[in-house]
Formats: structure tokens, sequence, C-alpha cells
């Protein structure tokens, strides 16, 4: 066995076995190790995986057992829709914690994404709850949920996994709620949390304050500001970010774990002789000194739909995805935020993650240096 194939098996090779022992012609590690490689290469479906690990029969055979050969893209599909993605969770998180080097002052963001056709008759389609590194570009972890609706209940669940201490954790809108700030409290890491009409009186209260003090110039009002500014293709956006800890007039603010200012950003964007203005508004555990990170966390948050959702969908075709039923769904992901993950920490090849993909599927050298 070679070192760099044996050590993506660390952290799966134990994962229990879900099928009859009558029916086990093909081990559950080499059936793994097989659909990560494949998936890496640029496989999407449980045919194209057998096709890969076909025409890599050679190579899987330095380090894997397969007593029977290729197993069928049949037998690949049921081994995950069958296995517990739980207990796949908490070896996906065990790995990523090895090789994700989250350090203090790394923004996490917290998001929602639903696979589209991943729905049935009688299913929902899947929603899935992921955390980002957005300096490291890795994936800590992820918790399905069967609905939008219950990422109020899924986060804390998925906060659960990680280790944030010294982090500053974004989340959307509907993410801000007063458990989930007290959670990351209690991890010792700070917060980004959006802030929008589902909070009512608090989004109410921080909107009509600091549109006030900005029409006012923010005069008797102690406050940071930076500005950027971002030119692409004709469209010009300067976003203005602003944050005020002196927050003695908002009411319940002691409802609210580590809450020590409120921020607002500003964004004007110029395109083909229109502007368009908006403006976002945030709590945070950061104060007025540390508008930077403000900022930084602002826009890293943004920038998860191009660093995650959107490679998933381009890269890895996951909108397109018909899997669906029982946990075939939930465990692909997995798989997936595994290749993606391993793609993104290999950095001696200077391409797209498309291009990555490509290189592991011409190149068996490359593919060994990507899960090494």
């Amino acid at each position: 066995m070679n070192s760099g194939s044996s050590s993506i098996m660390q952290d799966f090779y134990d994962l229990p076995d879900p099928r009859d022992d009558m029916n086990k012609k093909h081990l559950a590690a080499d059936i793994v190790a097989m659909t990560i490689c494949g998936v890496i290469s640029g496989a999407d479906g449980w045919n194209e995986i057998e096709r890969f690990a076909i025409n890599r029969l050679k190579w899987f055979s330095t380090f894997l057992v397969l007593p029977n050969g290729i197993p069928s893209h049949d037998t690949f599909r049921r081994f995950f829709l069958l296995l517990n993605p739980d207990m796949f969770a908490r070896r996906f998180v065990s790995w990523t914690k090895k090789v994700a080097q989250v350090t203090k002052g790394e923004v996490v963001a917290i998001d929602g994404k639903t696979l589209r056709r991943s729905h049935d008759v009688d299913q929902d389609p899947l929603h899935m709850i992921s955390a980002w590194a957005t300096e490291a570009g890795m994936s800590l972890g992820q918790i399905p949920e069967s609905a939008k609706s219950n990422e109020i209940t899924a986060i804390p669940k998925l906060l659960d996994t990680l280790s944030i201490e010294g982090c500053l954790v974004t989340i959307d809108a509907m993410g801000c709620q007063k458990e989930i700030a007290k959670k990351i409290v209690s991890m010792r890491a700070g917060y980004v949390l959006a802030l929008k009409g589902n909070q009512g009186s608090l989004h109410e209260q921080v909107r009509d304050f600091l549109d006030y003090s900005l029409k006012e110039n923010f005069q008797d009002v102690a406050f940071e500001k930076v500005r950027t500014m971002e030119k692409d293709h004709g469209r010009t956006e300067e976003r203005t970010y602003y944050l005020v800890s002196d927050i003695d007039w908002l009411e319940g603010r002691k409802n609210w774990p580590g809450l020590k200012s409120v921020g607002m950003v500003v964004s004007k964007v110029k395109h083909k002789g229109k502007t368009t203005i908006e403006r976002r508004y945030y709590i945070t555990t950061l104060e007025t000194k540390d508008i930077k990170d403000f900022a930084r966390g602002v826009r890293s948050h943004w920038g998860i739909e191009n660093s995650l959702h959107w490679v998933l969908d381009v890269n890895f075709r996951e909108d397109h995805s018909r899997k669906r039923k029982d946990n075939s769904a939930i465990n692909f992901s997995f798989v997936v935020k595994i290749a993606l993950n391993l793609l993104k920490r290999e950095k001696t090849l200077k391409a797209s993650i498309k291009s990555k993909r490509l290189e592991a599927a011409w190149n068996v050298d490359y593919l060994e240096k990507v899960i090494s």
C-alpha cells in the first residue's frame, strides 16, 4: 500500500458496513476509496465511478484488497444508499480537523444550500447546512435538514461538531437567534449575524438608528468606517462598512450573549448607467476598533456563494444530481465535500477545480498528490 493512498483511508476505513454479511463481496473501505478517487477525477454518478475504477484497476490494486475485483455501479449505489450518514459525518469532521488548518481569526461562514433535484413525490428536496472556512477554502462540516426553516435547529447541531475557538462565525438572518449567539460565545468564538425582518424589533431599532445616524453624518455618535471598491466587467461596487459600539439605546441588548456593536453596510453598485444602493444591518461581538475584521467577515460570507455553492453546482453538478433515495443524496454530498477539500488543499497545480479534476483523471501521479 503506498503511503499517499493509505492516508485518505485512515479516517474512513472503519465505517460500519450497512450491508448484510451474505451480500458483502466487496469491502466497505475499498468502495469508499474508489468513490472518493472517482469523484476527485470527475465522476459525478455511480456508473462513472464504476468505469473510472475499472480503468484504474491496476493502480487500485496497489493499495486496496479488491477480493472480487471492481464493484458494479449498483453496488456503489446500494452501499451509500444504506450507509448511516451520521457515522459518515463523524468521520468527515474528524478527517477535516486534520487537513483544514483553521487558525485564530479565521472567518467561518455558515450557510444553507438546497439540492434542488433531490426531491421525490413524497420527499422534500434536501437542504444542507454547511460550515466553510473562508481563508483556508475548505468545508468544515455539514448537517442535513429537510426544509430551510429548520436551519434554526440545525445550526447549533452543526456548531457542536466544529472547533471554532478564536474564529469569527458569520450567519445570514435566518441564523440570527439568541441561542445560536449563546452557543458561539460559549465556544469562545465571535459572530457577525445579519439582521432582517425576522428579528422584528431588533432589526427595526438597528435600522432606524443607523439610517438616522448616517443621515446626520454620525454627529455625536462614536463610530468607525472603512470603504472598499471593486471593479469588474464594467460593474463598479463601492461598499462602506459602519460599526457602532455605543448601544445603550438598544432594547433587549443584554439578551444577546457577547453583543458589543451594531453594523451597517452600504453597497452602491454602478452598472450600465444605472446606480443601485442597498443597506444591510448586523449585530456582532466585534468592537469599533475591529472595523476591518467586520468588513472581512461580511465580505467573506458573501463569498461563500462563489467559493462553495457555485463550485458545487458548476464543477460537481450538485443541483443536477438525481440521487434522492434513502441516504444516497446526503452521503454523496459528503463525498463531494471530501473531494473538494482535497482538491483545494493541493497547491502544486495552479488551476481551477475543473482543471484539477481533469488532471487527476488523466494523470495518476497527480491523483496521488491530491489524496496524499
